[in-house]
């Protein structure tokens, strides 16, 4: 874009004015939490929300945690590129992974109930060499994803304001530092629930103004006219007759399978989806991630449906940034399409709604990518290697300064690759090739017993190894050089993401049976032990036993549950294959096979197919999580206002508040009056 449409004052507004916002938020519900609820920042409580949070929440920070800003900008370019085929495929191709995710969250709660990190299920089976190569699996996973949210973020916040490109990745994680540190993961969730709320309600706003209100488009019939005429100006190479209304797209399909590999890596190498399912109460993680897997398709399915559709119905109406030239290629692999269009639809208020757009996006998923990160750098590297016998004060101390140096390093990496010309999109197709090979190993950890050492500890690197090469031979013998643009192409990149999660497939099998079954019994997962937080809650003059994850539960209550859980996963199985097969298979599968060019009735049933989705999300999402913490909230608004009322002084127990004159029941346990 020449000129920006906002001001810089508007950009460094949004980027400091609104970080500040949430954490002040965030900072003033943690206080509310801890004098009502006893919810102290212990150790637990900073990296696991005391084990307690529902499947409504759980659902919401998957989510948000899964929206980063390539899932709005990306998608939008794939759109834009190979027309309806792209957005369907990215959300197909990313959502499979959230619900396959489900099968692995049940089996973590139920092998190891008591992790931090899925890290340290690793080590407890196969010891330090094979937990060392995972930490280094696991940080590459997060250096990545952070390392697309601000290339993909500041690239936005530049296009929309002139804030420098370097200034945007130094300031984005300043208020996701400050609430992150003040709130830890508890924080994530709720900051995660307003901000998906937030997303969920601009691309409603798209979509309506694009499909309904605009004076250029209004109508999926008016876009579907111009993306015909669209297709005989600028055919698609492999697409099927050229348009842009099919699902048979050569180049759309290798995207697919680059984004399937790519995401696989992105989710199960992720320690911040083990976080949150570490964090979700034992009967909710199975629900809580289908319907967030469930949820997301809808955002990047019809938000690309919507902006990178009207990127191209639009780029020929001199509303349009780039009037009366075509984005260029540069724009759209930096993730400009869904700005550029929002302009042309909405002027500033479409660029003012993208901005808050995408600074949601990567603020959210950035706040998991630093309780993932500190979570490792606390548990598996200083409690592990450097001081096993930290006290919960030094735990949360180590969490705190790790959040602001992964902060800090990130932001200066980011701005490393902008002047080095990586862009986002180019590490989102990059990310399957690095980190693809240590998926398989990882969930077999969790999944099959006879897996020995030598498997999972060789399988990531070699398959690694084996996935550069394939990446960088195929971009050499195809473009006779190593440049951004040759290794960037799509079939070097298909060639080393396939690569990557494949020879696992072989080298486990080979390794394992050659050198001999490993005949684990799962027994030194379940004694991974929490921390101890006594010396947090003394100082606080709380009991620990109040405070979520500092009680103990009896044998029969963990019993119990793992019934429960022996029941959810195999429901879970039941339904991620169903589920899986349905939107890999079953739904796109005889679309392409058929090579069907929409009609003008059957492109206008897809968008509002689309829009369909998107109120069932917001349900899910937005109302649900509402619902099922109405009587908590309900308790502690009522207890607020009797205290700042000074009619009666609330006396606090874990899970609920009960007034000084009431009585409690045998089975809990009320706290003592705090001192001063």
């Amino acid at each position: 874009m020449a000129e920006p449409p906002l001001s810089q004052g508007v950009g460094y507004g949004v980027v400091i004015g609104l970080g500040f916002l949430f954490a002040f938020g965030m900072i003033l519900t943690t206080f509310v939490l801890k004098r009502y609820n006893y919810e102290l920042q212990t150790s637990e409580m900073f990296s696991t929300a005391g084990r307690t949070v529902k499947s409504g929440l759980v659902a919401s920070a998957v989510v948000s945690s899964w929206t980063w800003a390539a899932t709005l900008l990306q998608s939008s370019g794939v759109a834009y590129k190979y027309g309806v085929s792209g957005p369907f495929w990215y959300a197909s191709g990313a959502t499979v992974q959230i619900i396959l995710f489900a099968t692995l969250a049940i089996e973590l709660k139920r092998r190891a109930p008591n992790a931090h990190t899925f890290l340290e299920v690793i080590r407890a089976r196969y010891g330090k060499v094979t937990h060392f190569v995972y930490i280094t699996f696991g940080l590459m996973t997060n250096i990545l994803v952070t390392s697309m949210l601000l290339t993909g973020g500041s690239a936005v916040v530049t296009s929309l304001t002139g804030v420098p490109t370097a200034a945007a990745c130094f300031l984005l994680p300043i208020g996701v530092v400050l609430y992150t540190m003040f709130g830890g993961i508890k924080a994530t969730f709720l900051t995660d629930y307003a901000h998906t709320v937030v997303i969920l309600v601009i691309i409603m706003t798209f979509a309506f103004t694009t499909y309904a209100t605009s004076d250029v488009l209004g109508s999926p019939g008016k876009v579907w006219e111009i993306l015909v005429e669209k297709g005989k100006e600028f055919p698609v190479e492999g697409n099927e007759g050229g348009s842009y209304l099919t699902m048979r797209s050569r180049e759309g399909a290798i995207f697919f399978v680059i984004n399937i590999v790519g995401n696989f890596g992105t989710v199960f190498m992720d320690n911040g989806y083990y976080n949150k399912a570490i964090a979700a109460h034992p009967v909710h993680a199975l629900p809580g991630y289908v319907l967030g897997g469930l949820s997301w398709f809808a955002i990047p399915w019809l938000a690309a449906t919507t902006m990178g559709l009207a990127a191209l119905a639009l780029e020929g109406h001199s509303s349009f940034p780039t009037y009366p030239d075509r984005l260029p290629a540069a724009d759209v692999n930096a993730g400009l399409v869904l700005p550029s269009a929002a302009v042309a639809l909405l002027g500033k208020g479409g660029a003012a709604a993208t901005l808050l757009l995408i600074f949601m996006a990567v603020t959210s998923a950035m706040s998991a990518e630093l309780i993932a990160v500190s979570s490792i750098a606390t548990y598996d590297i200083y409690q592990t290697y450097i001081n096993p016998a930290a006290s919960g004060k030094r735990l949360i101390y180590s969490a705190h300064m790790c959040v602001v140096a992964y902060a800090f390093l990130m932001a200066a990496f980011s701005t490393g690759l902008y002047y080095a010309g990586i862009s986002m999109g180019y590490l989102y197709l990059l990310m399957g090739v690095i980190i693809g090979a240590a998926v398989l190993p990882a969930a077999l950890t969790l999944l099959w017993s006879q897996q020995n050492w030598w498997a999972a500890t060789l399988a990531p690197p070699l398959g690694l190894v084996c996935a550069l090469i394939g990446w960088l031979v195929q971009a050499k013998q195809e473009f006779g050089t190593l440049t951004v643009d040759s290794t960037g192409a799509n079939n070097p990149m298909l060639v080393g993401n396939v690569v990557a999660l494949i020879s696992p497939m072989i080298f486990i099998p080979v390794l394992t049976y050659a050198l001999g079954t490993q005949k684990y019994d799962w027994q030194s997962m379940k004694e991974i032990r929490r921390a101890d937080d006594h010396d947090l809650a003394d100082a606080a003059h709380i009991d620990l036993e109040l405070i979520p994850g500092g009680r103990r539960e009896s044998i029969a209550k963990t019993e119990e549950e793992q019934v429960k859980l022996a029941k959810a996963a195999k429901f879970a199985r039941i339904l991620t294959v169903t589920l899986t097969l349905s939107m890999l298979v079953l739904w796109p599968m005889p679309m392409y096979g058929s090579g069907y060019i929409f009609s003008k009735k059957f492109f206008t049933g897809w968008v509002v197919v689309g829009m369909i989705w998107i109120f069932f999300s917001t349900v899910c999402v937005g109302l649900y999580p509402l619902y099922e913490g109405r009587g908590t909230m309900a308790r502690t608004a009522k207890a607020v206002y009797l205290d700042l009322t000074g009619k009666k002084k609330p006396t606090p127990v874990h899970g609920q508040v009960v007034e000084e004159t009431g009585t409690s029941t045998p089975t809990e346990k009320v706290a003592p009056e705090k001192t001063g």
